[in-house]
């Protein structure tokens, strides 16, 4: 275990990153859209700032999240304490001297202590959690969230182990050149008289645009870049029924369900390692698209998978959704580089990192390293690209979210690939964060940043990761990611002022050197929010009330119940029309100042008493009254989220006035009829 650490290098750190902010004040203040919001920084009394280091005694900060139960990697992924203990003993590096600007990318130096196989994405399916890992995946029963405990492990390498889910099946990305078709661990042997290549780490996302990959490894015939599909109808027995081979992997994939075919599923699969070669896997070209016109690059690839039979599963499609319309050149977007003095440099858009899909909008959001774009994928097979944005603040765009309506989409920016720091007091705010876009009629338009506030230290990587949608009703409100920048919950109702609303944060896994660790995916699923963590294991949160967020907010979320979550492909929250709703709407119009104090206490006695178990029909028919009022109050209401939010809480007195006297009716009939 990580020796315990004072917060003297924190606050030391924070010092001389307020010192770097007067003397490089670029590396403090976004110079780029300066009329679009950033939300401010927290200061120095923020709880998170100054948190005791470590892997498992770390110090930790919330607000509006509980950690209920954390669970350690399991045997075979855990961290190698020994190893940690030798890095740990080794001397520190020495800080940089004053006045040297933050570090633009790339890997930190020297050697790294063994935390282990790194915890990625996560699935959900009934009460089984499914934690993708670069060793494998992890099974989970969390029948009882407090009480979450492993099922059993796949020991599978090949890099990022990106998971999804669907009724008994279970695809898996594979993109590291270690990944066998077995799933074996011993490598791969270098043919005699071959030169040995530097080992190969699993692909950084911006490190397929860099000129200092190493060379590839030999080919070979048992190795697998691309999709693993397993067989889960036995939780305890899950066995690879399948595999397709892709040119450049699988860094991601998405699941996309399309409407009229209940025989099939569609991978969207993004890969961002080098391209393979011919020798490896026929017909992989890396070229450019003016020498030839099959390269693997400018593409994305589309899988079907037939249910029944998983192992017919094949590539169907490689649409060129990065084409210029006008002259055809594949390369039809941002070519990489810079924006200008002081700005990011940004990659080329080659790829996808992350898609996102709505099957019941048609549409998808593309993070693809240069751009953001927005697909119809009316038809799965061949999505076609409907608007492309870029942005001088964005290194590398990583993943996106709709809005519950689809009006808004929230892209993230994972500048550094994800192992650097890019949340210290230094680093601008509209860097390594989220932006976020309104959506209309196929036109995205940017329209604020949002970034985790905390000042963070050195020595935590940190930047906009992978979170989804919590099912509030009248807001639009998510949990997300931030590897050692912890958990943030963002609300983007007024999407330009979007606003923290809660958090859970830990101190930095060594206190003395950077390591790798933190959140990786951080997701709302039935009733609870489950965190990846990099280097410990899982984590299961659940919501408290705050002055953010009310108690009747957390019960009205806490009735969406879906059977299967994969959060890339977005599921629409739809609410009962209860009074738990009702409570909801009640406290937000509380809090926007939109309803008269006592408009409140009234509404909230007149539900009381309608809900009471000897309720009469005059206390119904008072709801009734009420909502007419609501309703024409919402015509004037001071937002159109307000208005919105009193239509839904008078929709919800009518139908309640209407069940009580269907109720009421059916019970007289059925006594006189017992007569």
């Amino acid at each position: 275990m990580i020796a315990e650490r004072t917060s003297r290098f924190a606050l030391g750190a924070a010092t001389m990153a307020l010192a770097l902010c007067v003397s490089f004040p670029a590396f403090c203040v976004g110079q780029n859209n300066p009329s679009v919001y950033t939300n401010p920084r927290t200061g120095a009394d923020d709880p998170r700032v100054g948190l005791k280091a470590g892997l498992y005694d770390a110090g930790e900060a919330s607000s509006g999240l509980q950690r209920i139960v954390s669970l350690p990697k399991p045997a075979g992924f855990a961290p190698d304490l020994a190893s940690i203990a030798a890095y740990d003993a080794a001397p520190a590096p020495p800080p940089p001297p004053p006045g040297t600007p933050p570090p633009e990318s790339g890997p930190q130096s020297g050697p790294r202590a063994n935390y282990g196989g790194t915890n990625s994405d996560l699935a959900f399916s009934g009460t089984s959690l499914f934690v993708g890992n670069y060793s494998g995946i992890n099974f989970y029963d969390i029948s009882d969230p407090a009480k979450i405990k492993l099922v059993t492990s796949i020991v599978c390498p090949g890099g990022q182990g990106d998971v999804s889910v669907y009724g008994h099946l279970l695809f898996m990305s594979v993109e590291a050149a270690n990944g066998r078709l077995d799933c074996g661990t011993r490598g791969f042997p270098t043919p005699a008289g071959a030169a040995t290549p530097p080992p190969v780490e699993p692909a950084t996302p911006d490190a397929a645009a860099g000129p200092h990959r190493p060379p590839p490894p030999p080919p070979s015939p048992d190795r697998i870049k691309g999709i693993r599909i397993f067989d889960i109808s036995d939780l305890s027995k899950p066995k690879q029924v399948a595999e397709v081979q892709t040119c450049r992997g699988s860094h991601t994939h998405t699941l996309v369900l399309d409407p009229k075919d209940k025989d099939n599923v569609y991978l969207y699969i993004s890969g961002s390692a080098g391209v393979r070669p011919a020798e490896e896997l026929a017909g992989c070209s890396g070229a450019d698209p003016d020498k030839d016109p099959d390269t693997a690059l400018f593409t994305i690839v589309v899988i079907k998978v037939p249910v029944a039979h998983p192992e017919l599963a094949k590539i169907v499609a490689s649409p060129r959704i990065f084409t210029d319309p006008q002259t055809g050149n594949m390369n039809g977007l941002w070519k990489g580089g810079n924006h200008g003095e002081g700005t990011q440099t940004t990659s080329m858009t080659r790829g996808c990192h992350d898609i996102t899909v709505r099957s019941d909008l048609g549409l998808a959001a593309g993070a693809c390293s240069g751009n953001g774009i927005l697909l119809n994928i009316t038809n799965p097979v061949n999505p076609v690209r409907v608007d492309a944005v870029n942005d001088p603040n964005y290194a590398f765009w990583h993943s996106a979210n709709f809005s519950n309506d689809g009006t808004k989409v929230l892209f993230t920016d994972e500048w550094g690939g994800g192992g650097q720091p890019r949340c210290r007091a230094s680093d601008p705010m509209n860097w390594g964060a989220d932006a976020i876009f309104k959506l209309n009629k196929g036109k995205l338009t940017l329209a604020s940043y949002y970034k985790m506030p905390a000042p963070q230290t050195e020595l935590e990587n940190c930047v906009a990761h992978n979170g989804s949608l919590i099912p509030i009703p009248g807001r639009d409100v998510e949990v997300q990611s931030w590897y050692q920048g912890g958990v943030s919950i963002v609300d983007f109702t007024d999407v330009e002022h979007p606003i923290e609303i809660g958090y859970f944060d830990r101190g930095p896994v060594d206190g003395i050197k950077r390591a790798m660790g933190g959140q990786w995916s951080t997701y709302w699923y039935n009733g609870y929010i489950y965190g990846s963590e990099i280097a410990r294991g899982v984590d299961v949160f659940k919501l408290v009330p705050n002055k953010y967020l009310t108690q009747n907010e957390i019960d009205a979320a806490t009735q969406v119940h879906v059977a299967e979550l994969n959060v890339q492909n977005q599921q629409k929250f739809s609410w009962p029309a209860n009074f738990v709703v009702a409570k909801a709407y009640i406290d937000q119009l509380a809090r926007d100042n939109a309803l008269a104090p006592e408009r409140v206490i009234a509404l909230n006695a007149a539900i009381a008493k309608a809900e009471a178990p000897h309720s009469r029909s005059k206390d119904v028919a008072q709801l009734r009254v009420m909502a007419v009022s609501l309703d024409k109050d919402a015509a004037a209401g001071k937002t159109p989220t307000d208005a919105y939010r009193m239509r839904a809480l008078a929709e919800i007195m009518k139908r309640s006035g209407t069940s009580f006297h269907q109720a009421t009716n059916g019970s007289k009939k059925a006594v006189a009829g017992k007569g």
